[in-house]
């Protein structure tokens, strides 16, 4: 089979190259994936956490090496590090309410009846995971899926596909069997062909819109439930009333931090009349601070875009509404290490609106337009305008305004004073095309495993 090359953006030469598994290869892995699936569940629950426990603190010692594949892979600045507070903080936050969650809920016990609800796992999960950001999405599903009793397959993004090996490696060296979770690279002919047969119990997808359809086609039929999470065009709302600085510092921070490359990154923001002015010139003086660079010089604070495929996307978007009239205030000139390729300068633009499509589409890029409005119910309106629905963020000093104006928007998460942030006690889901199910929170555990009803009775 032909390889599947891994082009890095640092320098454009083939960093990694892997050879996907043959059709009878990876259809024997989903089949040992179901054969180990009994026996794990089997394993009491306080063993599978503590695995799966240790598994992370492997991955930790990995460090060093993980945050020099990452910017190799997707392009992110070392000075980051890697993304192991976030996967510690999700595990840990996980295990902890795994018991709870998982207990059977005695509706009665008596001299006649035994009555209750259990979750069990659902079987063999298949987690397709993106390369943004590559560790997170992928323990998402992997540690509540694992916890749970499922055994887990997994197939990482070819632009990050080195990660995948890298949690193989950590949660086997953990002492979690090599069949219970598996890594695996795989071409979309045969990842349609084994979701098309039932080879999965679960199937979590993270990544674009035609994916998910992908997806979707191939499992019409089987039954199969889904997760899909397909990206959004995640708005910011700075009310009259906001803190002008703070909303400046975090908005442009979810507008531009990863190149831009985040799945609830703000695309677009709405700022009231009254501090519009301000707003776009505090915006303005941030971005320029911001440099552009090899993702391994210590002073690199934005690197290069994961593919430079993408960055043309952003480009063409950013072109087209300055052709329509959108005026572009950063210069790129600023930024000399911008090549045309997958290094490209961030960019406000303002006097755009809703016809142009880098208000509409997803950018995935480090661009993001700014739109004056005049009151709460225009900016609802504006937000809403939108075929998706993942986050939304509201800049206000009120509480009951903020849950007020959450309650008119379609989204998955309603933020206050805050953007681009995952708080693993809360469900991780989206609404319209960014698709559905949910991750992280007790919801989290109910994605993976499914209820069934226990009805005893005394003769």
């Amino acid at each position: 089979m032909k390889p599947i090359q891994l082009i890095s953006p640092v320098d454009g030469s083939v960093y990694a190259e892997r050879t996907p598994l043959t059709l009878e290869a990876a259809v024997a892995a989903a089949a040992r994936a179901k054969a180990a699936q009994k026996t794990w569940a089997a394993r009491p629950l306080a063993e599978r956490i503590a695995l799966v426990k240790a598994a992370v603190t492997k991955l930790n010692e990995m460090t060093p090496q993980v945050v020099e594949e990452i910017a190799w892979q997707m392009g992110r600045p070392t000075r980051y590090g890697g993304e192991f507070g976030g996967v510690n903080a999700r595990t840990d936050y996980m295990s902890q309410i795994a018991a709870e969650t998982l207990a059977p809920l005695m509706i009665e016990d008596s001299d006649k009846f035994r009555r209750y609800l259990a979750r069990e796992a659902l079987g063999v999960v298949f987690i397709i995971a993106p390369w943004n950001y590559p560790y997170l999405t992928t323990i998402n599903t992997l540690v509540p899926a694992l916890i749970a009793g499922n055994t887990v397959v997994l197939k990482h993004a070819s632009q990050t596909m080195l990660v995948g090996e890298r949690l193989a490696e950590a949660f086997h060296a953990a002492g979690i069997p090599a069949d219970v979770f598996q890594n695996i690279v795989l071409d979309h002919a045969t990842t349609e062909h084994l979701i098309a047969s039932r080879a999965f119990n679960f199937v979590n997808f993270t990544g674009s819109v035609g994916g998910g359809q992908a997806i979707e086609r191939a499992a019409a039929g089987t039954f199969t439930p889904l997760g899909l999470e397909l990206g959004g065009k995640d708005p910011g709302y700075v009310r009259a009333d906001a803190n002008l600085d703070a909303a400046v510092d975090t908005l442009m921070d979810g507008a531009m931090f990863n190149a831009g490359q985040c799945c609830c990154g703000i695309e677009r923001i709405y700022v009231h009349e009254s501090l519009y002015d301000a707003f776009v010139e505090k915006a303005v003086a941030w971005v320029k601070t911001l440099k552009l660079g090899n993702p391994f010089d210590p002073e690199t604070t934005m690197g290069p875009m994961a593919n430079k495929r993408f960055a043309a996307v952003v480009r063409g978007q950013i072109a087209e509404a300055v052709a329509a009239g959108a005026i572009p205030l950063i210069d790129p000139a600023l930024f000399p290490a911008d090549d045309g390729g997958a290094y490209l300068a961030p960019q406000i633009l303002v006097n755009v609106d809703h016809s142009m499509r880098v208000m509409m589409e997803e950018s995935f890029g480090p661009v993001v337009g700014i739109m004056k409005v005049s009151s709460d119910a225009e900016a609802v309106a504006l937000m809403n305008d939108s075929p998706y629905g993942l986050t939304a963020s509201i800049w206000t000093q009120d509480y009951e305004t903020a849950q007020e104006i959450g309650l008119q928007i379609e989204t998955g998460t309603v933020f206050m004073n805050r953007a681009d942030y995952l708080d693993p006690a809360l469900c991780w889901t989206g609404c319209k095309d960014t698709g559905r199910g949910g991750s992280l929170s007790y919801l989290g555990f109910h994605s993976v495993t499914r209820p069934k009803s226990y009805h005893l009775k005394k003769v």
